[in-house]
């Protein structure tokens, strides 16, 4: 029989109100307090970052709960460090819960003299004494290849399924998914699957790196409830011309589903005067202020999911049973009812 160890929780400053919804939740699962342990992550005056754990961790099963969201560098390095420190405070085993994988979006040499970033950092996770990552909807799924751990890649689809279902089931045979562009139409796909509806494509031509030339709709939206999928929303240039786009094509309306809030610069300000009723993003990074006051942006939550993923790795039990969203339905319950 293996032995199963208790998990334990740490975070550094990055998301903090997600780590400990975390724990929360976990403690409803246990019957008993799953709490983050005893840690101070500061800066010294001159930016350093230094970490002290105030906890005995030797032999323990650490999960280090850290997004490298903004400010990326300084988040990166606050996971680096507090990895060494468990290390070094003879942790048994270090897994990094990355809700949102910074640096995600430089997997591969675009132009000629340009880094691949994304495999530099998972170079440096691995240095730093971590055994297993556990994120959701990575930019790019073949990252997980740059690992040469365990990377246990969630999906935001079953959540949104739930939830589209929950929110559209008065208009869902006229909803349709709508890739933003070629390049996301597996994961827009995925959705149309689970709650069974049609298939459509945004075929953008850019002039130059975030700005768009052109934009086409591929497929048919007159009437249709559109609900376009991707995994990041930045400066949400785009996805509001997307939106545009659709409305001048004849759909009703125009929602989205983005797994990661960015939404840096105007981005709240351009949503806010969108055509767009609802921008629906998930709390992997800490939203601010004005995302939080912006009326067409809604949050749902992903520590009930990675809560469960985290006492599946440290029983090990299937991660991959999270995949589906007939599963996550219970674990899910009070929100959504169970499809």
């Amino acid at each position: 029989m293996p032995i199963i160890m208790e998990p334990k929780l740490i975070s550094g400053n990055a998301n903090l109100p997600l780590a400990t919804a975390i724990a929360r939740r976990m403690t409803m699962h246990r019957g008993r307090e799953v709490s983050l342990v005893d840690a101070r992550v500061e800066r010294f005056n001159d930016g350093e970052i230094f970490v002290e754990v105030f906890e005995n961790v030797r032999g323990e099963d650490m999960f280090v709960i850290q997004p490298t969201s903004n400010p990326a560098n300084d988040n990166l390095m606050e996971l680096l460090i507090i990895a060494d420190a468990l290390r070094r405070s003879s942790a048994a085993r270090i897994t990094a819960v990355i809700p949102y994988f910074g640096y995600a979006r430089q997997d591969r040499r675009s132009k000629a003299r340009t880094p691949i970033t994304a495999k530099l950092v998972a170079n440096m996770l691995v240095e730093a004494g971590i055994e297993r990552i556990l994120t959701l909807d990575l930019h790019a799924t073949q990252i997980q290849g740059f690992f040469d751990i365990p990377v246990d890649n969630l999906y935001a689809s079953p959540i949104y399924a739930l939830d589209a279902k929950h929110h559209f089931r008065d208009v869902m045979d006229d909803v349709m998914v709508v890739s933003p562009d070629v390049g996301g139409v597996a994961r827009a796909r995925d959705l149309a699957q689970r709650i069974d509806a049609p298939l459509s494509i945004v075929d953008k031509r850019r002039g130059k790196p975030g700005e768009v030339a052109e934009m086409t709709v591929i497929g048919e939206v007159k009437d249709k409830v559109c609900v376009i999928v991707d995994d990041i929303v930045d400066t949400a240039g785009t996805l509001c011309k997307a939106a545009e786009v659709l409305m001048d094509n004849g759909a009703r309306e125009v929602h989205s589903y983005i797994t990661h809030g960015v939404l840096s610069g105007p981005a709240v300000d351009r949503i806010s005067k969108s055509v767009m009723k609802s921008l629906v993003i998930t709390d992997t990074i800490a939203p601010n202020a004005a995302v939080r006051g912006c009326a067409n942006i809604r949050i749902v939550p992903t520590a009930p999911m990675f809560a469960q993923a985290i006492l599946n790795t440290a029983n090990g039990t299937s991660v991959s049973s999270l995949f589906d969203h007939k599963t996550l339905g219970p674990i899910y319950e009070g929100l959504y009812a169970a499809e």
